[in-house]
């Protein structure tokens, strides 16, 4: 048998570039990738960088000023002053009561989350799995102030709320809840238990989605094994459920932590006349017209939450977003 090759000067291995200016730039991002990732992630970076790190390091810098008592003016000297009237029973009085409803609001969420999530993810199948999803992501296509605003309206001394507590002969109880000294009020869109309740409602799916998630990747053979070798439905859940759905609920919590030590509206819509920080920020800059104070303030979430998700890393949540 005989072998016949046949050569050419014309094949080439490589095709001839193509003309034009959008082919002579296919050739070239052809060649170069890097270059054509370089152009993609230039103008997000640019506006990572300047839009945002740069605004954060603005206000970083302002609360290192101060403002003059006698002028009102900003006095661009290097000064801590700024921060230590964050000491001044006032304002900590601010920080504390945002922390703790911050904290509050996560805490009951997770509660609530939990067996909604842990139902979903065992139990749930085809169409009724559906309507999980569909109910939890249903009050987020809302507006957020049409919300607010609708709760306004339920707590009020005249809403639906009251009414039902009346048709069920039931006011000595709400009256009783009101006339608690601390999350009481005249109503209870004017308390601070009014103000929690909103919040949980706001958040609460940014809970449970995380939480889902992650008891949907425990194994069903490990609740299995733990009852064959004898735990109790108690012991399972605090051995084996909960540490490994930690760190979804960990998860969550960054959510419904940040998002409630960082918003002003619900605050200013529902609840007492005292501040909460994000309140205070837009006071502070907007009324007084103190943007030292203002951006001091916050500062304070920001060291809030650095600290929270480094605990969080450590927890594992991230692995559950």
């Amino acid at each position: 048998m005989t072998a016949i090759f046949i050569t050419t000067n014309e094949a080439t291995s490589i095709l001839p570039g193509r003309g034009g200016l959008f082919g002579r730039l296919s050739d070239a991002f052809w060649r170069h990738p890097k270059l054509l990732l370089f152009l993609m992630l230039t103008p997000p970076l640019l506006w990572l960088g300047i839009i945002y790190i740069g605004s954060l390091l603005a206000l970083l810098l302002q609360s290192f000023f101060s403002i003059d008592d006698f002028s009102g003016l900003v006095n661009y000297e290097f000064t801590l002053s700024t921060y230590a009237q964050l000491l001044n029973p006032t304002n900590f009085d601010i920080i504390v009561r945002t922390f703790v409803m911050a904290a509050l609001v996560t805490i009951a969420s997770a509660l609530i989350a939990f067996p909604i999530a842990y139902y979903t993810a065992r139990y749930a199948q085809g169409k009724w799995k559906a309507l999980f999803y569909l109910g939890i992501m249903l009050p987020l296509w809302s507006s957020y102030l049409v919300k607010i605003y609708a709760w306004k309206l339920i707590l009020a001394k005249e809403g639906i709320l009251t009414w039902i507590f009346e048709k069920l002969h039931l006011s000595w109880l709400l009256d009783g809840i009101l006339n608690l000294p601390v999350i009481g009020g005249n109503s209870l869109s004017v308390s601070y238990l009014g103000t929690f309740i909103v919040f949980v409602y706001i958040w609460l799916p940014y809970m449970i989605l995380p939480t889902q998630a992650a008891l949907e990747r425990v194994p069903g053979n490990l609740i299995e094994a733990s009852a064959d070798l004898g735990a109790t439905p108690r012991q399972t859940f605090r051995t084996v459920l909960l540490p490994l759905a930690l760190p979804g609920i960990v998860a969550g919590s960054i959510f419904t932590f940040s998002l409630t030590l960082g918003d002003y509206i619900i605050p200013q819509i529902i609840g007492s006349s005292r501040l909460f920080i994000g309140q205070a920020v837009y006071t502070q800059q907007g009324t007084a017209g103190n943007v030292p104070l203002a951006a001091a303030f916050s500062v304070v979430p920001i060291v809030i939450m650095a600290l929270y998700l480094w605990l969080a890393k450590k927890q594992g949540a991230f692995d559950a977003l």
